[in-house]
């Protein structure tokens, strides 16, 4: 895995992109082949109405299109949340290699806070996980976002 600075450079820019979620919950993912973005994504539920379109699925969609194919075998993928179970089954199934998260989602985590689909036994194979990179300002947006939606 690559050093705990990377790791940092990495899941800030994907902190950037959790911010453009506008009024959905402010949760943004990058997928890297080696140094390079080949997918990125915000949370668009609010603003398309889909509720599958979480940063991680929009960011899965894009990656698949830029490499023609729906095995992301050799990706790394960083999120500023816990991923779903939906989310966590969706990298599970385009064999993503490595998952990189900021905060625990003690409520609907999936790689080992609430539920782990990431378990061995499983026939594909299941990703490297390291929770908590930047996690203090990943789950600093997510309070502000909630705050905020309160005080409306």
């Amino acid at each position: 895995m690559t050093d705990t600075n990377d790791h940092a450079k990495w899941m800030n820019i994907a902190i950037k992109e959790a911010l453009l979620s506008g009024d959905d919950v402010p949760v943004g993912c990058i997928i890297l082949s080696g140094s390079e973005i080949i997918g990125r994504g915000h949370n668009e539920r609010e603003t398309t109405g889909d509720p599958t379109a979480h940063a991680e699925i929009v960011a899965i969609r894009q990656a698949a299109q830029a490499t023609g194919a729906w095995r992301l075998s050799s990706t790394t993928v960083y999120t500023t949340l816990e991923p779903c179970p939906m989310c966590a089954e969706a990298m599970i199934q385009s064999r993503v290699a490595k998952v990189i998260f900021g905060a625990y989602d003690n409520a609907s985590g999936a790689v080992g806070s609430k539920f782990n689909l990431f378990c061995s036994g499983r026939i594909y194979p299941i990703p490297e996980v390291l929770g908590g990179v930047e996690e203090e300002a990943c789950r600093e947006i997510l309070v502000d976002y909630f705050a905020q939606k309160t005080k409306r």
